[in-house]
């Protein structure tokens, strides 16, 4: 396909990285330096003027391309850079927008404006956190299938009941129904046979019904329950987002923050949640206001090396506290995820670029095998896709043992049409009207019979 994207920062770098990979991609930017920069790192083509402007879209051929996604950090010309790509053809757009006064506004702006598609990169990340704090075991939690499969990494410590372990001797041994459908050690992805071996430090990716992680995590004798009591550094939108929806899940949230504005603001907008004015990076305050009794500490300051101390810093205070970091560096993150400093972290841009990347790779899938659900795993070396299955007779009704898949594609999950899970083996098959998980290590697929071998 063509895109253009709007806005060369660094959630436009990311995507532009992601979406190379399959499309011819167009960047415009009014800033010189950020299109030579793209140009060379990337092979793409590159027009430096305001996205929203008419004349700056006509020359980037706007009206050729199929879609257009507006990154900028204005929302209003994100906003404008669309509505202008509409109007000259442009059958689907999407615009980043971050504040919250256009909450209640978007239905108006995909009726009357056009707009496909909007994101909010804070409430998305601030989303993803929520989710981790659900079960605060795993680094990471995905959903297929409207909740009823999900997808956990889990990063094996020191002293893991797992480490030196078969999988086929895990799965006869943990009286849960899981699949391990990847395995990350040593920046060295594998999707695993049973015969695989796994080791202290490797990242495991964990799929199974909801009820079944839990048993299965209770078994490896690390199991925590839902966080109760949260602890959140810095007033930041991301932290109106994350405490909003925690107070809706039933916790309790304590909030700090040095500036007295934001404090003030904070606790006009969340009454329910104590807001604390000091400074999070004082480990003091942090045991006077009873980090040793909470269940989760999250740092989501505007620097990513407080984030990372603050965290580090709760994690030796207490090992029962779940811990999150916002961190926005690339090179930082790698560090902190490579070496498991830290429980989790996050980037609100990761997550934009992934929605979106899952949005596209909806767009090119054939009418009767959409991608429903994509979520990309191992720094995304690695995707999650969730499929729809009609009656394909290549692969309905044929005992998966007998299917050739392709090499590195696995299908770790099937749920059937009335919410049954299925932990596929040997002897089981898709059927139609069933939704089926594959993960796979080639980021081209796009729809279900593609992970069949040709020939």
């Amino acid at each position: 396909m063509r895109i253009i994207v709007v806005g060369a920062g660094k959630v436009g770098t990311s995507l532009t990285a992601q979406l190379i990979r399959e499309h011819r991609v167009t960047v415009i930017d009014q800033e010189p330096k950020l299109i030579e920069n793209i140009i060379n790192v990337y092979d793409v083509m590159g027009v430096c003027g305001n996205g929203a402007s008419y004349e700056v879209q006509k020359e980037a051929e706007v009206g050729k391309a199929d879609l257009l996604i507006a990154t900028t950090s204005s929302d209003e010309i994100n906003i404008l850079a669309c509505l202008v790509a509409k109007k000259l053809g442009v059958a689907h757009t999407i615009a980043r927008i971050r504040n919250p006064e256009y909450e209640t506004q978007l239905r108006f702006m995909r009726g009357e404006l056009g707009l496909t598609m909007s994101i909010n990169p804070e409430k998305a990340a601030a989303h993803e956190i929520a989710r981790v704090l659900r079960f605060p075991a795993a680094m990471k939690l995905e959903s297929f299938s409207k909740g009823r499969l999900e997808l956990v990494e889990y990063r094996l410590p020191e002293g893991s009941a797992l480490n030196g372990v078969r999988l086929l001797d895990i799965y006869r041994n943990a009286r849960a129904r899981v699949l391990i459908c990847a395995v990350s050690r040593k920046g060295q992805t594998t999707i695993p046979s049973g015969d695989f071996e796994l080791k202290t430090g490797d990242k495991i990716y964990v799929t199974a019904a909801p009820e079944h992680l839990s048993a299965f995590f209770q078994y490896l004798g690390v199991f925590r329950k839902k966080a109760s009591t949260v602890m959140i550094v810095g007033a930041s939108k991301m932290c109106y987002y994350l405490a909003d929806e925690l107070l809706h899940m039933g916790m309790s949230v304590k909030i700090v923050d040095q500036s007295e504005a934001r404090c003030a603001q904070m606790s006009e907008q969340l009454p329910r949640a104590l807001v604390i004015m000091g400074d999070g990076t004082d480990s003091e305050l942090l045991a006077e206001e009873g980090i040793d009794y909470t269940d989760a500490f999250v740092a989501l300051t505007g620097l990513d090396e407080a984030n990372i101390l603050m965290a580090m810093c709760a994690s030796r205070q207490t090992e029962q506290c779940k811990v999150v970091a916002k961190i926005n560096r690339r090179s930082l993150m790698d560090l902190v995820s490579s070496e498991g400093i830290i429980d989790s972290v996050v980037s609100a841009r990761d997550v934009t670029t992934e929605l979106i990347v899952q949005y596209v790779r909806a767009m090119e899938g054939a009418a009767g095998s959409q991608i429903k659900t994509l979520h990309r795993l191992v720094e995304g070396a690695v995707e999650a896709l969730e499929f729809h299955v009609d009656r394909d007779p290549d692969l309905v009704n044929v005992p998966l043992r007998e299917l050739k898949l392709r090499s590195g594609v696995l299908i770790a999950g099937i749920v059937r049409r009335d919410g049954e899970i299925v932990i596929p083996g040997g002897n089981d098959t898709i059927r139609a009207g069933d939704d089926v998980i594959v993960v796979t290590q080639d980021t081209a697929l796009q729809e279900l019979r593609d992970i069949l071998r040709q020939g």
